[in-house]
């Protein structure tokens, strides 16, 4: 009996000495089991299997590893942090981890100023080694900034109706890369002629991603203006640039046989008041007292035509026939500034007419004297403005006929310019 029990402990003792052993196995963040056929007193011995569990969030490189004959683990059984790929950054962007690369690290993405985030804000690692999403991009959708002008109400120089108005073109700001490609204006440039009014405009910058942005601003001109003229009755009125601006001009002149009283030109002034006086077309006064014909006709120089109408009586044939014919034309006559005269009779019983205004006969007989007009026969003279013996005729003539030579006269067309311009003429 005993001789059995000394060789049992000679048989573990030689176990004991010749079976291969492998370092125990000690498994940071995670767990190990093993097992061998032989019982759990045989740990770490040859063909000793252990399994590896790893935390969350790591993982093994051998999930069971074996004792081997060399006293070696088959494997390395070591638990190590489970790590996703490292992220791309995402242009014109970029991105924070709450822990790296690493498991359950959430990273959040963010854009550089301008630029705003297409995709998921945020990515989280998983244990598959994945990132829950993918890296989002950073687009331009902002528009580009941009201020207009602000330009106060603009005052016409006197004269003018325009003004040339300046302004600093307005930059526009790209809150993304900064580039911009285009500026488009609507409306007038700076150091333009602007008329009067409100003129509305505009700048428009395109960025390069497509981005626009648009400021608008108005332009306006005001003019100072005078209270308006007209000219006066039986005269006109000729103002230059716009009649009643400041700076304005207005010219009058009366129609023959009238008499200019008041300011023959007036300016509109700063303070928005006409200079000079009002202008009034007064009647011609005509003077029959005068001691010589030569004094009477003076007083039409430049103003009125005459058509002296010579008879030896009332009743002679020719002067009754063209008196009469007159009669019916007396607007044709105004119209042309034509006044007549009669002279009938022969000395000393003659008489002078101006309409119905009687010169004395020493008068009449002056102005046959001084026009070498015959006292027997019938004769008409017609003088322009200017005092000149233009026509004479020995015989009556229509108004037509007459009205058809004072027409032709230099002066008369400048006149019958200025009446189609008032809208001065006879109906009938």
């Amino acid at each position: 009996c005993y001789e059995f029990m000394f060789s049992c402990v000679i048989l573990s003792l030689s176990i004991m000495v010749w079976t291969p052993w492998c370092a125990p196995i000690k498994v940071k963040h995670g767990d190990v089991s093993c097992r061998n056929p032989r019982g759990e007193h045989y740990k770490n011995v040859m063909g000793t299997r252990c399994k590896i569990r790893c935390k969350e969030g790591y993982e093994a490189q051998s999930t069971e590893v074996v004792c081997m004959a060399s006293k070696h683990w088959s494997s390395n059984y070591a638990c190590s942090e489970i790590r996703c790929p490292k992220l791309d950054m995402p242009i014109n962007g970029g991105y924070k981890c709450s822990g790296g690369s690493y498991y359950n690290s959430r990273c959040e993405f963010f854009c550089a100023p301008g630029f705003s985030l297409k995709g998921q804000k945020f990515a989280t690692c998983r244990y598959n080694k994945a990132w829950s999403s993918t890296v989002p991009t950073c687009v331009d959708i902002d528009p580009p900034k941009i201020k207009c002008p602000n330009l106060k109400d603009k005052w016409a120089e006197p004269g003018k109706l325009t003004m040339r108005v300046t302004w600093d073109t307005p930059e526009g700001v790209d809150t993304a890369d900064g580039i911009l490609t285009d500026v488009i204006l609507k409306g007038k440039p700076s150091k333009s002629d602007f008329p009067e009014g409100l003129h509305k405009m505009s700048y428009t910058v395109f960025d390069r991603a497509g981005n626009k942005a648009t400021c608008r601003f108005t332009v306006r001109v005001r003019v100072r203006r005078c209270s308006p003229l007209f000219p006066p009755d039986n005269g006109y009125m000729k103002c230059d640039s716009d009649k009643d601006n400041y700076g304005a001009t207005c010219e009058f002149k009366c129609t023959g046989g009238y008499e200019l009283q008041g300011s023959a030109a007036r300016v509109c002034q700063y303070g928005l008041t006409w200079s000079g006086s009002d202008t009034v077309c007064a009647p011609m006064n005509i003077n029959v007292g005068v001691r010589s014909a030569a004094a009477l006709l003076d007083q039409f120089y430049e103003k009125r035509r005459l058509l002296i109408i010579s008879a030896p009586t009332a009743a002679n044939h020719n002067y009754r026939f063209q008196m009469t014919n007159l009669q019916h034309a007396q607007c044709g006559l105004d119209l042309r500034h034509v006044t007549v005269i009669e002279l009938v009779g022969t000395y000393p019983a003659q008489i002078g007419r101006i309409r119905h205004r009687l010169l004395p006969p020493g008068l009449a007989l002056q102005i046959r004297l001084l026009l070498r007009i015959p006292q027997r026969s019938f004769q008409m003279v017609l003088m322009d403005k200017q005092g000149m013996d233009k026509q004479r005729y020995p015989f009556p003539i229509t108004a037509a006929e007459l009205f058809t030579t004072i027409d032709t006269f230099p002066l008369r067309k400048d006149e019958m310019v200025l009446q189609q311009e008032a809208g001065q003429s006879c109906q009938s």
